[in-house]
């Protein structure tokens, strides 16, 4: 099944998802939203937990989708990286 691209803003960041259906958007968003975030940075994973300051597994298991991510953390990750990115630091 083709991929359809679904557009979010989160605190100011724009960030782009692919799923391939609503369904798969319902059960992964968030998973998907952390991936494209740390994507946005261009770090790995393990610099990307450093830079945020959160344990390597846990970044880990919310983006695979064993743990969920509570909304503000995700709110607090996404104006961090655009408050760096708008800085010029990312």
């Amino acid at each position: 099944m083709a991929k359809k691209s679904y557009c979010f803003n989160i605190e100011g960041l724009e960030i782009e998802i692919e799923a391939s259906s609503k369904e798969e958007l319902k059960e992964r968003q968030t998973a998907l939203q952390i991936r494209a975030i740390r994507y946005l940075t261009g770090l790995n994973r393990k610099e990307f937990c450093s830079w945020i300051g959160i344990p390597y597994r846990t970044v880990q298991e919310w983006e695979l989708g064993g743990r969920t991510m509570p909304d503000y953390v995700m709110h607090l990750i996404a104006y961090k990286v655009n408050a760096e990115k708008n800085a010029g630091h990312i």
